[in-house]
């Protein structure tokens, strides 16, 4: 039992997918920091002085706290933003790599009949 414990918990897929969560968490650090201490002050200052509120978050209409909801929304707006960037440099990265690669490109094997067809022509020169 223990045994197949630590297989599965040092299996790759494992290692991989707790560096993905942990990267994953500081990423969204950096997006809600972007947020709430760029974009808000940046763009949404004068409305939220308008409306004499702090925080987005604190918007209120009838009590239906929309200024949450929009938070959010604009946190996923700009994390599929940063994350489509992200995304299509690595893919330009990759095709630069592949490029750059030098494409070796194997002769087939020979067949057997061109084997001793090579085999006939050493022995003729003999």
């Amino acid at each position: 039992m223990l045994k197949d414990l630590k297989n599965f918990l040092l299996r790759g897929n494992v290692i991989d997918l707790a560096v993905g969560v942990i990267i994953a968490n500081a990423f969204g650090a950096i997006v809600n920091s972007l947020i709430t201490d760029v974009i808000t002050p940046l763009f949404l200052k004068p409305i939220l002085d308008a409306a004499n509120l702090k925080q987005i978050a604190d918007l209120k209409w009838n009590g239906i706290a929309y200024g949450s909801f929009l938070s959010a929304v604009i946190n996923f707006l700009v994390i599929g933003t940063v994350l489509f960037f992200i995304v299509k440099s690595a893919e330009k990265a990759q095709n630069f790599a592949k490029k750059n690669e030098e494409v070796v490109e194997e002769e087939p094997a020979p067949t057997e009949l061109e084997v001793l067809q090579e085999i006939k022509a050493l022995l003729e020169k003999k």
